[in-house]
């Protein structure tokens, strides 16, 4: 196996959410292993609550709390995405539709590894993608739910 080979490995473990990937190629195996970091942790944007007395604040208040209740889907790990099952079939989701938690929205292809994006929580699907059968970046924004 040869070294850009195994370079290109690397950075896919290091870009996605795998731990461990073993290849063999001929008499050669390749073991890769990622130790995840800790992940830092969230902070509560509500720790001093108050009730807004004038319609200004309420309606400022109204809309933070919609803003906060937006999850938005990220890209998991690099690869192609696919909106649908199979190519001629109808996309998992369409704007407006309502989605179960752990509903498959997407799927990204990888190193011919076809891996399923679920939805972190139920609502409605508020804004999707526009890419479809192209790259994706970990991290590029996929979804919106409500």
């Amino acid at each position: 196996m040869d070294l850009s080979k195994i370079k290109t490995l690397i950075d896919f473990v290091g870009r996605s959410n795998v731990t461990e990937l073993t290849v063999t190629e001929k008499d050669v195996t390749v073991r890769i292993f990622c130790t995840p970091g800790k992940a830092a942790p969230i902070a509560s944007a509500k720790a001093l609550e108050r009730s807004p007395t004038s319609p200004a604040e309420r309606s400022r208040d109204a809309s933070a709390d919609t803003q906060a209740s937006i999850v938005t889907v990220k890209a998991p790990i690099f690869g192609v995405l696919h909106r649908a099952p199979a190519p001629g079939q109808a996309p998992f989701v369409k704007i407006g539709d309502v989605v179960e938690e752990g509903q498959t929205l997407f799927i990204i292809e990888a190193m011919k590894v076809f891996n399923k994006v679920a939805a972190p929580q139920a609502g409605r699907i508020m804004r999707l993608t526009e890419v479809d059968g192209g790259e994706v970046e970990t991290g590029d924004m996929l979804a919106e739910i409500a």
